[in-house]
């Protein structure tokens, strides 16, 4: 099975063109012109429904997969040996290089060479709306398959720090246990002895979507309230710090 495998990555590689490029969080307007062309000019798209609504309009007359969670492994291993000269367009919600790792290396383990393109993540977007600057905040996913206790640990020292941080929770309906959610995440830490009352929060969900919501509030308030698995949170705890504060750097 492994020497099949390999037998059509190799031929694969020589024949088509393996695209996995992000669409951004929702919105068909945060589709960037070079995604859009790649679509376009793709022969095969394979992919979420969520993501395919985004870019219904580009993928008109394509032959087009829709997957899910369990059969994805099975959908890509099909269409492996049906490529030939085509190519393949594989879309992500977001950014692929974020919160998609695991899946981008089974690709590759799949496909073989793989060309990645970015898109504007929902990360970007929240950190926008909620006015705090990237290069000033941390930024963690819990949307991953592994523990998390690190990236809580993580969270706490980013905020006992002083950062703002942009945070992806954790759906997980179908294991409560493994859940992390806003509302599990006010609760984590107010028990790790945080003030959760005096900690701003901002939670997005559907973001540059029709059903774009926001909440604006404390940590506290978040304890018992239920939000989307399209949900971004981000701590609020910047500052402004603007050059003036530097004046000494112009002295020449």
């Amino acid at each position: 099975m492994c020497n099949i495998l390999k037998t059509d990555k190799n031929l694969q590689s020589k024949l088509s063109k393996i695209y996995a490029v992000g669409v951004g969080p929702g919105s068909p307007k945060y589709v960037t012109e070079i995604v859009k062309q790649t679509i376009l000019n793709c022969d095969i798209v394979i992919g979420y429904k969520y993501t395919l609504k985004t870019i219904e309009d580009l993928i008109q007359g394509k032959e087009i997969y829709e997957i899910n969670m369990n059969n994805q492994e099975e959908s890509y291993q099909k269409i492996l040996p049906q490529l030939g000269n085509r190519s393949l367009v594989i879309p992500f919600t977001g950014d692929v290089n974020f919160s998609e790792s695991e899946v981008v290396d089974r690709l590759i383990e799949i496909f073989g060479e793989i060309e990645v393109i970015p898109g504007i993540s929902s990360i970007q977007v929240a950190a926008s709306k909620a006015r705090v600057p990237l290069d000033k905040s941390k930024i963690i996913t819990m949307h991953v398959t592994t523990s998390i206790e690190e990236k809580k640990l993580e969270l706490q020292k980013a905020l006992i720090d002083g950062y703002s941080v942009i945070l992806v929770p954790r759906p997980w309906p179908k294991q409560p246990d493994k859940q992390f959610m806003p509302s599990d995440i006010a609760i984590y830490l107010k028990n790790n002895g945080f003030d959760t009352g005096s900690l701003k929060v901002h939670v997005f969900e559907a973001l540059t979507t029709d059903n774009e919501t926001s909440f604006i509030g404390t940590v506290k308030d978040l304890e018992g309230k239920e939000f989307s698995d399209l949900s971004i949170m981000v701590f609020n705890q910047f500052f402004l710090d603007s050059y003036m504060n530097y004046k000494w750097q112009w002295k020449i």
